[in-house]
């Protein structure tokens, strides 16, 4: 009777949060962070109503998330998640968007290699396709390179610690399989969800000592919003960069914002140039799209987007090859852009230059290579 009781009061809360949610512009009201934080867990049980998790996430992006309700969804998502920590003291976690990229080839999955071979350890993670964008994902470009995407968390956090090595990715399916089963639903849903913006932050696998997230954004209200909520969730420090796309690599054409804190310390702000930084001068802020990889005018599939995704995989994993085997091209630069910025900002290096140093030594020299093929 008891736990009856306790799915039927968890159903009528979800209830309640729905009624005050959806009442329109002007009734709307926002919920306290114990409400969201609670509503967020009945829905990651399994055991709410599809259909209610789906009017409560869409009433909220409408009314627009407050910071008391995006703290107590990501609250409820980090508790339902498997959290461990690897064997060194520090950890980069770099969070790219899970939901991929469709107007360039990305190439952060060959991230982590390079600031490995660079003496920072790193982790990534991720989903094999999401919606809003269902682009190309880490997940995709990893087991398309012949990579594991299927670790388990220890396996993970081995790989992390392995001087050998470095680097290791974990999906949400392992990590946090009650999200990752929200996948059909947020297919439907369409648009993206405060769980879009969410989800990068858990960080999977921490540092002994200190654990730095790395991630992107595109509207300016959300670098405040992502430096708040990784306090929250136990980042001792941050590095928000304005990236192409959405994702965590600034634009080599123009100068980008990179928002940060470190410890106790205020969010500060740097302004980085690749041209006048780092001597990179190319007509393209990145890697785009080959003009030889097809565009339907429609997808192929609610859950697929409007060009040959395997093509575009396939095209992006030889980039970053082409670039971790040290050729010339905005692949390579995009990857020691964004080397320079964590190393620079995690003090492994004193300057944005010696960091871009640094990482193209490690590239030049093989040894990033070595480590991604691991």
């Amino acid at each position: 009777m008891s736990e009856t009781k306790t799915l039927h009061q968890e159903r009528m809360h979800l209830r309640s949060c729905i009624q005050r949610v959806c009442t329109g512009p002007e009734y709307s009201k926002n919920l306290p962070y114990e409400d969201a934080k609670s509503a967020m867990d009945f829905i990651l049980s399994g055991q709410a109503d599809p259909v209610q998790i789906a009017v409560l996430l869409v009433g909220l992006r409408m009314k627009r998330e407050t910071q008391d309700e995006n703290r107590g969804l990501l609250q409820a998502i980090v508790e339902r998640s498997e959290i461990i920590t690897a064997d060194v003291d520090e950890v980069i976690d770099i969070a790219d968007a899970y939901n991929g990229h469709v107007r360039d080839l990305p190439v952060v999955p060959f991230l982590p290699a390079v600031l490995a071979a660079c003496g920072a350890p790193a982790a990534s993670h991720g989903v094999v396709s999401v919606s809003p964008k269902f682009g190309i994902t880490t997940h995709l470009i990893l087991k398309e390179a012949g990579l594991s995407v299927d670790l388990t968390m220890e396996q993970a956090a081995k790989r992390v610690a392995d001087p050998a090595i470095g680097w290791a990715y974990v999906d949400q399916k392992t990590y946090c399989p009650s999200l990752y089963e929200l996948t059909p639903l947020r297919t439907a849903i369409v648009k993206r969800t405060a769980i879009t913006t969410l989800e990068c932050l858990v960080g999977p696998l921490r540092g002994q000592k200190k654990t730095t997230l790395y991630t992107g954004f595109v509207h300016k209200a959300y670098p405040s919003v992502y430096t708040d909520l990784a306090r929250m969730v136990g980042f001792d420090a941050a590095i928000i960069a304005r990236g192409v796309e959405g994702g965590l690599i600034p634009s080599l054409q123009q100068p980008a914002k990179v928002h940060f804190y470190e410890g106790d310390s205020d969010d500060q702000l740097m302004i980085v140039n690749a041209a006048n930084d780092l001597g990179m001068d190319h007509k393209t802020r990145s890697t785009p799209l080959s003009k030889d990889i097809e565009i339907y005018e429609m997808p192929e599939a609610e859950d697929r987007p409007s060009f040959d995704l395997d093509a575009a995989t396939k095209a992006t994993v030889k980039a970053g090859l082409d670039a971790l085997e040290g050729k010339n091209s905005t692949s390579k630069d995009s990857l020691i852009l964004a080397a320079s910025i964590c190393l620079f900002k995690t003090n492994k290096a004193d300057s944005l230059e010696n960091g871009a140093e640094m990482a193209r030594k490690a590239i030049d020299s093989g040894e990033a290579l070595k480590r991604f093929k691991a």
